[in-house]
């Protein structure tokens, strides 16, 4: 049955949620009473069952009439969610009929295209058992907050995926909304959001972290001891050989570059040990070796020191100074 409007309240209330369409209309117009008729086969209608159909007096209902410019009748205007977005004058049901199926269309495509967006923000939460959309890469954050993120979870030894939002706009914007939370890095295990790095240090203050990851100890105490070794000098290098006796080319250039700065560096065999060898390029996200570190984090192989020393920046990285 098609409602009747009897207040500004229930005018406002009926357009506001949803698709609606509002005739108005006046009692001794046969246009009018005509285009009621229609109306109601049209609420019978299944494919109708989801719009709210009513009818105004016009001049029972002077202000709204002017508001919306209804200056004769019948006229036919069309809601979406308390916004005008068609307009009808004249008794046409074939246009208006045209119209409310047009509109129904585009809603169609737009809850589509959300329920699109939300299976791929869904689909990219579950990629891996611990996903973190941050800014940039594991090996390349782009902001304090994402290389924190990043830091403490090596730390611990956590294996986890990323996804840089800063190449996709519509994962950057939608993500906020689909998981409730409005700032990045987020952090996601089994697909649920566990929250943001201040979240994160929390658990792992209290030892909740390792829990719900469910880390192997064994991985964690290696991270530890890599970690020990990245720190065991303010400069180390992690080679093929040792200082005196380098066992491989990259390896050999790289002592003979460090040994010109004339600074103090050591090194460590990585030959010598296949669980640090192998363990590192996951703890450092760098799969080759030589390595260098600087006070605990990774500067990179020979190429990169290699450009570093062709731009004048070697020896101040390598002090800790850059």
């Amino acid at each position: 049955m098609v409602t009747s409007i009897t207040s500004e309240t229930e005018f406002d209330a009926l357009k506001s949620n949803g698709l609606s369409v509002i005739h108005f209309y006046a009692d001794w117009s046969e246009p009018c009473q005509h285009m009621n008729n229609i109306l109601e086969d049209l609420v019978l209608e299944d494919e109708f069952r989801n719009i709210k159909i009513a009818k105004c007096l016009a001049e029972d209902f002077a202000e709204i009439s002017l508001k919306y410019n209804v200056s004769a009748v019948p006229k036919f205007i069309l809601f979406r969610n308390g916004v005008q977005v068609d307009v009808l004058d004249g008794a046409d049901p074939i246009q208006l009929n045209k119209k409310i199926q047009a509109l129904l269309t585009k809603g169609e495509k737009t809850d589509q295209k959300v329920e699109d967006i939300s299976l791929r923000l869904k689909s990219l939460i579950n990629s891996a058992p611990v996903m973190l959309f941050m800014k940039g890469s594991k090996s390349e954050p782009k902001c304090k907050f994402s290389t924190a993120i990043v830091n403490l979870l090596k730390e611990i030894g956590a294996e986890f995926s990323t996804f840089d939002i800063l190449k996709d706009q519509v994962v950057r914007e939608k993500l906020k909304t689909y998981s409730n939370w409005p700032t990045y890095p987020q952090l996601y295990i089994n697909g649920e959001l566990i929250g943001g790095l201040d979240i994160v240090k929390e658990l792992i203050e209290n030892g909740e972290l390792n829990d719900l990851l469910k880390l192997d100890n064994s991985k964690a105490n290696l991270n530890d001891r890599l970690k020990s070794l990245t720190h065991k000098s303010d400069v180390m290098a992690f080679i093929k050989g040792n200082k005196q006796v380098a066992r491989c080319g990259f390896s050999n250039q790289l002592i003979q570059i460090l040994n010109q700065t004339g600074i103090d560096y050591e090194t460590f065999d990585i030959l010598s040990d296949e669980e640090v060898r192998q363990g590192l390029k996951v703890y450092s996200d760098w799969p080759t070796y030589p390595q260098v570190y600087v006070k605990g984090s990774l500067i990179g192989g020979l190429d990169i020191i290699k450009e570093l020393k062709e731009g004048g920046e070697l020896i101040a990285t390598l002090k800790g100074e850059i």
